[in-house]
């Protein structure tokens, strides 16, 4: 099958307390991105650009330990290319 190009966009909120948190964003169970939370009262509009053959994947996000915070992801979208059914899971491990 031939790869195709599929941009997607995610809401990414956090609330957190003392040292600013890192989380972790995983499509399927490869690492996607590491980051470090460090804003207050805003969103981050996360991206996402994968080149692959076509097919189900699951795009998830975790806080890195130790953490004082919650992260929620929200609003999974296409913004280029094809796509649907459309998941995010948040866990906190």
């Amino acid at each position: 099958m031939d790869r195709q190009f599929v941009r997607l966009l995610a809401d990414i909120h956090c609330e957190w307390k003392g040292s600013e948190p890192t989380y972790r964003a995983y499509v399927n169970d490869e690492l996607f991105a590491e980051r470090t939370w460090c804003w207050t009262n805003s969103y981050l509009e996360e991206c996402f650009q994968i080149e692959a053959e076509p097919g189900k994947y699951h795009i998830r996000y975790e806080l890195v330990e130790p953490h004082c915070a919650q992260l929620t992801a929200t609003n999974l979208r296409v913004e280029y290319g094809p796509g649907t059914d459309l998941a995010l899971w948040n866990t906190t491990r």
